[in-house]
């Protein structure tokens, strides 16, 4: 992606250098990454890795707030996701504005080391990159993307973050919206399963959103982008993580949606640049 030399968003808070200051939701290392996988990009359930992760969690100890210096690697980093996160609000801003959706706010991102507070309540960098429509904050730590290339096997490349972002930010359109709020109504009425079916439209319907922003951003994409993107929404089905990591799948678990589905909305997005199209509930359901 063509990026340096670009508008960066001021809407960027890093608190990254700096940890401790208590105790985590989510336990650490290769479980957390896996309880992550599970519940990607804002996932509701890892029920069989719950007792484990209490377990984790029990034998965390709180540590005093501490601070480091950025490394030049860790620096650049952050000028990329501020550039990626200003073409979000240009591009959201204009589509907001070309379908009389109203005024677009836009969304802060909170990039972290190891642990965060946010009005969702505490997370670990385990957690994943997730969005909280209490705050409406995007919250990130980036060592999260050496884990998914390197442990679950997508690509890598500077698009599946600025993926991940965009799918992040779509969940902000969502809150924005009202289709969040609608969705999360509906599944009090639900059966399990039932709700486990909307919650995979949502996800879908945030992928489409993605898909949606890099039809924008065209002009600044070079080549191999949406493979990396592809690559990652790949990674991230539901059944690719749940045959990695146990051996067979469970549909009725599925949360966010196959990885043939996470591909395709995402190409829907891109290919169609038209946001009308992003019914996912009637689809899919």
């Amino acid at each position: 992606m063509k990026w340096r030399g670009r508008r960066q968003s001021d809407n960027v808070e890093d608190r990254r250098g700096m940890s401790g200051g208590g105790k985590a939701i989510v336990g650490g290392g290769l479980i957390g990454v896996v309880i992550l996988l599970l519940n990607m990009f804002g996932g509701e359930n890892a029920k069989m890795l719950t007792p484990l992760l209490e377990q984790i969690n029990q034998g965390q100890q709180t540590a005093p707030t501490e601070q480091r210096d950025l490394t030049a690697e860790e620096k650049e980093m952050g000028e990329f996701v501020k550039t990626v996160l200003a073409d979000t609000e240009d591009i959201w801003t204009k589509i907001f504005e070309e379908n009389n959706l109203g005024t677009y706010k836009q969304p802060v991102m909170v990039l972290f080391s190891g642990s965060v507070e946010t009005a969702c309540g505490g997370a670990s960098s385990a957690s994943g990159p997730f969005y909280c429509p209490g705050d409406q904050k995007v919250y990130m730590d980036l060592t999260f993307f050496e884990e998914l290339r390197t442990r679950f096997g997508a690509k890598g490349g500077d698009f599946a973050i600025a993926y991940v972002i965009a799918h992040e930010v779509g969940h902000h359109v969502q809150t924005l919206l009202g289709t969040s709020a609608k969705v999360r109504q509906l599944q009090q009425t639900k059966s399990e399963t039932e709700g486990n079916k909307l919650s995979v439209c949502l996800e879908l319907q945030a992928d489409f959103y993605g898909g949606l922003w890099a039809h924008y951003n065209k002009q600044y994409l070079e080549a191999g982008d949406i493979e990396e993107a592809l690559s990652a929404a790949h990674a991230v089905g539901d059944d690719a993580i749940q045959s990695k990591m146990q051996g067979h799948v469970v549909p009725d678990s599925f949360t966010h949606g196959t990885s043939e589905q996470r591909m395709k909305w995402f190409m829907k997005g891109y290919n169609s640049g038209d946001i009308r199209l992003h019914d996912t509930f009637n689809e899919e359901l």
